[in-house]
């Protein structure tokens, strides 16, 4: 007599996801930085190097072609451009320099991140972390508006700049932008309604830090990419969230008392940037025209990477002030240089001219049409993930805005490729059925 026994059931264990190494970037950024320090390079762009070699090492041990023709050409466009003008440096220390950050920015970890998420799982944790970041630095930057122990703004310690200090003012506001953004996307998809509804308690939490920030950009910006990522998701679902987001913003900036006098001075102020502007936007204004000017000068190939600073007051007019005053939440005072012209169009239109801006915003273009293209997909039921489409063209969107009166900078520029990198792995590979799963 046999004795027939119950199948063994196999359990299939999943391996770590890749992308764990990406979210430890992000992860750095809520280090606090030194007080007084230069705003440069930190753990974050040190760990995102590593993760560049954990990606090259990767592929080599499963012996996979990395990158598809177009992934390739619209990642590597900006390659030549800066090679350029990495020749035409004033020096070959500046050019070496300059040439590392920006193919770190725009080039490597872009790449890397691209590579290592596999499937719309690790898209999305990586769209959790940046939400969790933005909490944990806007949650520091309440308490710095609320105990006036923040940056200085027009002489009380009440800026929020989270854990960046008052030398990297922007750096908070980006990181609270970017998490907003991804709230946002993560909010308007088909996900369970647990997780929407807590993307949308995420984004309405991050309101108040963003408004605190007293960040025209950041808000110009975050403004610009919610209306986009509104109407990409449904005219009728923009009308409804839009009252709905209008109406919060009531409450928040009149009910809780955060509509202070300096805040709605700081946004009556964007109305006045031509008419009456004040010492920072004059010397943006500046800047850009010293910008424009260097271009001129070399319209193809530019003055150089890291040139902007030396040539900078041979181009600029004299209502350039020697600096910006920086103190609070933690540092002494300051006179910051201005080393940049806080637009990375301009930025890059100075130092590499017309080669590398059209190299560099032609490659930006590229991700955000194929973004674009995905999301049709989506629409017409040839792709999933909808929560990871609009993730991805809010990203871009934003940063594009965001060049336009910022540029790159700071510890939380590390940010930046990680987003750039979460935006090409929608363009290049996650918009494409047939080779992504579904987890």
């Amino acid at each position: 007599m046999s004795i027939s026994l119950p199948p063994t059931r196999r359990f299939r264990v999943r391996s770590p996801s890749p992308v764990l190494p990406v979210v430890a970037v992000v992860a750095l950024l809520a280090l606090p930085v030194a007080p007084g320090g230069a705003g440069g390079a930190g753990p974050a762009d040190a760990l995102s190097a590593l993760v560049v070699v954990f990606c090259g090492v990767r592929l080599l041990r499963q012996r996979r072609r990395p990158l598809t023709r177009t992934a390739a050409v619209v990642l590597g466009l900006p390659v030549a451009g800066l090679a350029l003008a990495a020749m035409g440096a004033a020096s070959p220390g500046a050019g070496l320099t300059g040439l590392g950050r920006y193919l770190q920015v725009f080039v490597l970890v872009p790449a890397a991140v691209a590579l290592l998420v596999r499937e719309r799982a690790d898209f999305r944790l990586l769209a959790w972390s940046c939400v969790g970041l933005a909490l944990w630095q806007g949650a520091v930057g309440a308490h710095q508006y609320a105990t006036a122990s923040g940056a200085s703004y027009q002489g009380r310690p009440i800026r929020a700049v989270g854990t960046f200090g008052p030398q990297d003012v922007m750096g908070m506001a980006t990181v609270v932008s970017v998490g907003l953004v991804c709230a946002a996307g993560l909010a308007l998809g088909r996900a369970p309604v647990r997780q929407r509804a807590a993307a949308v308690a995420c984004a309405l939490a991050l309101l108040p830090p963003l408004a605190l920030s007293f960040s025209r950009g950041a808000w110009i910006a975050t403004a610009v990419t919610l209306a986009a990522q509104l109407v990409l998701a449904g005219v009728r679902r923009a009308l409804r969230v839009g009252a709905a987001v209008v109406a919060a913003g009531v409450i928040v900036t009149g009910g809780f008392g955060i509509g202070t006098a300096l805040l709605q001075e700081r946004v009556a102020s964007i109305t006045r940037v031509a008419d009456a502007p004040d010492q920072s936007v004059t010397d943006r204004y500046t800047m850009w025209a010293a910008a424009v000017g260097m271009w001129r000068e070399r319209p193809l190939t530019g003055v150089g990477l890291k040139g902007f600073p030396e040539y900078r007051d041979a181009h600029a007019s004299l209502a350039l002030s020697a600096g910006s005053d920086t103190e609070g939440a933690g540092a002494a005072y300051r006179k910051q240089p201005l080393l940049s012209p806080h637009s990375m169009y301009l930025l890059v239109l100075s130092e590499q001219g017309l080669i590398g801006l059209s190299a560099l915003a032609g490659g930006w273009c590229a991700l955000l049409v194929c973004a674009l293209r995905g999301l049709w997909r989506v629409r017409a039921g040839a792709v999933r993930g909808p929560d990871c489409a609009l993730v991805a063209c809010g990203l871009l969107v934003w940063q594009l805005t965001d060049f336009l009166y910022a540029d790159i900078g700071g510890p939380s520029t590390v940010l930046t490729a990680v987003c750039l990198g979460l935006a090409a792995w929608w363009a290049l590979v996650g918009s494409r059925p047939e080779e992504v799963p579904e987890r």
